[in-house]
């Protein structure tokens, strides 16, 4: 059987509701509902439905020449998703803005483990990034891509951290939000208890580290933290864990949080033997 399309012809259909002005969504969104863009992170998010992972499809909203191209992903979704197409210019007016690539999906987030919970579900050797303090959507998407690059197990972050799930995260992760088991509350003190309790050995990003990131010997189980831009950790963070700097040329003392953590990744994930 041909699913049959949804055509909306008006920028004001109230069946296209949740996609309308998605920028300001950004900011209002409730309910662990999120935008998705482009094939990439469609298919991540078709593949958690399909799955019964943590992530569900809505519906989608397509530009009506893209569906021919998307014909075998829409064929891999229930029938129960309604599948909407659009002309540029309604897909332009629901949107509010042109650089969409003509696919986008309406997700539900429907399991949001606890720090605790996640933590208990790792594996005796685990690898996690926890993060304080990062407001900008750009570092926390790079935080997740390297964290599904170099076979981080879990994503914590504190409560004063950005959403992943805003639009423009989760495309920077290219999808990885969906794929990493992640979770967003308390402090970041109320991270680091929780890790003790779970036998991680605490590692945090400085550029006054006390040891070089490639002298690091993680054992079985290791978090690697990082903080924001300019401040990074705090001061009391830091006094309270085991630090590591990653050397650079001279005349510059830092790089952002997402460079900085896919470097540190890659080190420790290095000295893990997972990868």
């Amino acid at each position: 059987m041909v699913r049959a399309l949804i055509r909306i012809e008006d920028a004001d259909d109230h069946r296209i509701a949740g996609f309308r002005e998605i920028r300001e969504r950004d900011l209002t969104r409730r309910e662990g509902r999120f935008i998705a863009e482009g094939t990439v992170v469609l298919n991540l998010l078709v593949d958690s439905h399909n799955s019964a992972g943590a992530f569900a499809a809505e519906s989608l909203l397509l530009l009506e020449n893209r569906v021919e191209g998307l014909a075998s992903l829409i064929e891999r979704l229930p029938d129960d998703v309604p599948v909407h197409i659009a002309s540029k210019t309604v897909m332009n007016a629901i949107a509010g803005f042109d650089i969409h690539r003509g696919v986008l999906a309406l997700g539900i987030r429907k399991n949001a483990p606890t720090t605790h919970d996640l933590l208990g579900s790792l594996p005796d050797k685990a690898l996690v990034v926890a993060a304080c303090g990062i407001a900008n959507h750009d570092n926390i998407g790079a935080i997740f891509r390297n964290a599904a690059a170099f076979g981080a197990d879990a994503v914590l972050l504190d409560e004063t951290c950005c959403d992943p799930l805003y639009r423009k995260a989760l495309r920077v992760s290219v999808g990885s939000v969906l794929r990493i088991p992640y979770s967003r509350e308390g402090s970041i003190a109320d991270l680091l208890t929780a890790l003790r309790q779970d036998q991680f050995s605490l590692w945090g990003l400085s550029p006054c580290g006390a040891i070089d990131i490639r002298q690091i010997a993680p054992g079985n189980r290791a978090a690697l933290l990082t903080g924001t831009e300019g401040e990074g950790l705090p001061q009391r963070v830091l006094a309270s864990i085991q630090t590591a700097r990653i050397p650079q040329a001279p005349g510059l003392d830092s790089l952002n949080a997402g460079t900085a953590t896919g470097v540190a990744l890659f080190a420790i994930a290095s000295a893990m033997g997972r990868i």
